[in-house]
């Protein structure tokens, strides 16, 4: 009982921080605030969570683990296209959700210090894994070249992902996803197996 009650405490402490975040931003924000918002004390967030800064990378890196983890699980079977386009919209949905918050998330994962630096880079890893094997996958059904190299692929995924997230960010692309979408679908079409020509019978 007294375990369900702290894991629900938890969750309450770090949806309140999230919501705190996205509503005036991490500067602004005290953990006064966010404690009365999940409606324990301060010193209940203090106690697990230590400061503000402890606070924002937990509730990030929950939120967007959980994201992620539910996105990879959802791909079902190919053609490779469509589980990234699946990928893509579910991934981006989160950032739309909350798009001050993504702006902090964006700097403070790629900055962050350890031991959060070790889990950002291990939740990248994961997705870097997951899409390595996607590709590898679809060379096997014959939907792209048997030589192509899945983890380059994903690689190549990640770097049109963030680039379009960054772009989005800044203000500089409104249409993030369909901006990765054509990136996507441009290098595939450069590593689908080449069609041999048909050869007409000489009569």
């Amino acid at each position: 009982m007294r375990a369900t009650q702290k894991e629900a405490t938890g969750k309450a402490v770090l949806e309140a921080a999230r919501e705190e975040f996205e509503r005036v931003g991490f500067e602004a924000a005290n953990l006064r605030t966010i404690a009365a918002r999940a409606g324990v004390s301060a010193g209940t967030v203090i106690h697990h969570h230590g400061d503000k800064r402890e606070l924002l990378h937990a509730a990030l890196f929950d939120d967007l683990d959980e994201t992620l983890r539910r996105a990879l699980s959802g791909l079902g079977p190919g053609p490779l296209e469509s589980q990234l386009s699946a990928l893509t919209r579910a991934v981006f949905a989160y950032y739309q959700r909350r798009p001050k918050l993504s702006r902090t998330l964006l700097k403070e994962s790629l900055f962050a210090d350890a031991p959060w630096a070790g889990k950002f880079t291990a939740q990248a890893g994961m997705v870097h894994g997951a899409l390595a094997k996607l590709a590898t996958e679809a060379a096997a059904r014959g939907e792209l070249r048997p030589d192509v190299d899945g983890a380059l692929f994903a690689v190549a995924y990640l770097s049109f992902f963030y680039f379009a997230l960054i772009s989005w960010v800044q203000g500089a692309h409104g249409t993030p996803v369909s901006l990765v979408e054509h990136l996507v679908l441009q290098h595939l079409e450069g590593l689908r197996p080449t069609k041999k020509p048909s050869r007409r019978k000489v009569r």
